[in-house]
């Protein structure tokens, strides 16, 4: 299958590949199939694409590189909805919002993306407490603290 994408233009894909969000993403409950879209010669960075809408397109990038101490703990229920078993089945990334300079551009750690690899759904889920924000500095000088900002 082929797709026309925001920042890469025309893509092949293989079915495999489609992530479902049956939900949708919260301001796009429409859009429930995505695809994840690695940039050439980048490894910090993807791109999460909807299969339907070429505009609809996310830069992500795993928290975990910029910030070595976010943690939080799934419910129940999106253990139960993305067939959860173990940590293997999790894939957590954050939405970038770039700005100029780069230095400015932040993550969105307070609405990780939840992506269960084995099983190919997806959820963006809203942390219930406040010690994240949805504005944490791409780059900061203890790059080992999210809170705050």
């Amino acid at each position: 299958m082929r797709i026309q994408t925001k920042y890469l233009g025309e893509v092949e894909l293989d079915e495999e590949q489609l992530i479902s969000f049956p939900s949708g993403l919260p301001g796009f409950a429409e859009e429930t199939r995505f695809v994840l879209l690695d940039l050439l010669g980048n490894p910090v960075f993807q791109i999460l694409q909807s299969v339907a809408t070429p505009d609809v397109a996310f830069v992500v990038a795993n928290p975990y590189h910029f910030y070595l101490e976010y943690e939080f703990e799934l419910d129940t229920n999106v253990k139960e909805n993305l067939l959860i078993r173990s940590e293997k089945d999790v894939t957590v990334l954050s939405i970038v919002t770039l700005n100029d300079p780069f230095e400015k551009s932040t993550l969105n750690l307070k609405a990780p993306v939840i992506i269960n690899p084995t099983t190919k759904r997806g959820k963006q889920y809203i942390l219930n407490h406040e010690d994240y924000s949805t504005k944490s500095l791409i780059t900061q000088p203890n790059s080992s603290e999210a809170k705050g900002v």
